[in-house]
């Protein structure tokens, strides 16, 4: 279970800089739309240490 954790939070890691990468050069300020994608990448940041916390337990459940 911890490989899939692994490549989840890889996963996510990737498309957060795909976005990054995209947004460059885009006036992204307007329409509210930076609002929307900071709190994704808090969300989206929340998620991944929750993830990575979850490993202990996905390990203990394993046995």
């Amino acid at each position: 279970m911890s490989k899939a954790v692994d490549q989840t939070v890889e996963y996510l890691d990737m498309a957060m800089r795909d976005l990054k990468r995209a947004l460059n050069g885009i006036p992204y300020r307007t329409g509210g739309f930076k609002n929307t994608h900071d709190q994704l990448a808090r969300d989206v940041a929340v998620l991944t240490v929750q993830l990575d916390a979850s490993r202990g337990v996905l390990r203990e459940q394993k046995k």
